[in-house]
């Protein structure tokens, strides 16, 4: 017995799997040519097309060097979406990423206002180190992220389709960083974390990089296949025992459901947008992968990326070392008892 999401029609079994051949070909496409341009990394890269085939947001955590941003710049051409970047800094302001009212006055002297769009109007958002700026400006961002359109002077206006947004966040404490927001943080539905590349990796940058001629990526899906893949995501069928292990998980990690370990590290725990998340995201990664459905490894394997930014440890697990992925490793184990 399965389970879908779409509120549209289901396709039929063999037009899903006819569907899939197509997206799993398109998607190979994908990795091939992002792997000519970010070397190593294959967790990051997938995690992040993990997130934007089901449709959403991600959060890139890690120290500044390590391709982050190129990595969306590569993924923006790739995808065939249109891109825009924003540099956040302390002093920008909310109007400096939505737009602004200005005054324009015709040949006849009558004036009017006319608006003028801001960066936030593209397919694929670039908001790089989002921490630097204040949260009056960060929360500018949520209205876009959740509803997908923005009010500016009581007038609505849509954004593009597809919209996604792909924020990096620079995770060592400095003067001039604000933390961003617990409602803003449950809106991305995946923190990818950014580790340091391995030798052979660091070895191919080196290499690949410094010579006169430097690989770049080209197009090779557009906007509109894209969004097509993400309908497919919605309408993969999902076992029973999937979502039990959806429901365990997320359910589990709360305090107060009789989990000794989280009764006792764990502040606050996921809500209800953690398992659309991970139920999503299993789906877009069986894709990735190559399988027509997701299984509970794929729910277990993304159990970190899901839930680490959506719980808060108590002080008494900070001052024991305990970090979330601690604490979500210890919940995988349970559920693998």
């Amino acid at each position: 017995m399965g389970v879908m999401t779409s509120t549209e029609t289901p396709l039929d079994e063999k037009a899903i799997v006819a569907a899939a051949g197509q997206a799993l070909a398109d998607i190979s496409t994908v990795r091939s040519e992002v792997s000519k341009v970010i070397f190593g990394q294959e967790h990051v890269v997938e995690n992040t097309l993990v997130a934007v085939l089901s449709g959403g947001h991600a959060l890139l955590v890690g120290v500044p060097g390590l391709a982050k941003t190129k990595l969306v710049t590569t993924l923006g051409t790739v995808l065939g979406l249109d891109a825009n970047r924003i540099q956040f800094t302390p002093d920008l302001m909310p109007s400096d990423i939505l737009g602004t009212e200005v005054m324009d006055q015709d040949e006849n002297g009558r004036r009017s206002f006319r608006f003028v769009k801001g960066p936030v109007f593209a397919q694929l958002l670039m908001a790089d180190e989002i921490n630097r700026a204040s949260p009056r400006t960060q929360s500018a961002l949520l209205q876009s992220m959740q509803e997908y359109h923005i009010t500016v002077a009581g007038q609505r206006y849509d954004l593009p389709s597809p919209f996604h947004v792909l924020a990096t966040q620079n995770p060592l404490e400095q003067e001039g960083t604000y933390p961003l927001p617990e409602a803003q943080l449950d809106r991305f539905l995946l923190q990818v974390d950014v580790l340091y590349p391995d030798l052979a990796a660091e070895r191919q940058i080196l290499l690949e990089t410094t010579g006169i001629a430097e690989a770049r990526a080209t197009k090779v899906i557009e906007a509109s296949r894209l969004q097509e893949i993400q309908k497919l995501v919605r309408q993969m069928p999902v076992s029973d025992k999937v979502v039990d292990a959806i429901l365990s998980i997320v359910r589990s990690a709360r305090p107060g459901q009789g989990n000794t370990m989280i009764d006792r590290h764990v502040a606050w725990g996921p809500g209800p947008r953690a398992g659309q998340a991970l139920m999503l995201c299993a789906r877009a990664r069986a894709l990735y992968e190559g399988r027509l459905a997701p299984s509970i490894d794929d729910v277990h394997a993304l159990a970190e990326p899901v839930l680490q930014h959506r719980m808060a440890l108590t002080f008494a697990a900070r001052a024991e070392g305990m970090s979330v992925r601690d604490v979500i490793s210890g919940l995988v184990k349970q559920s693998n008892a």
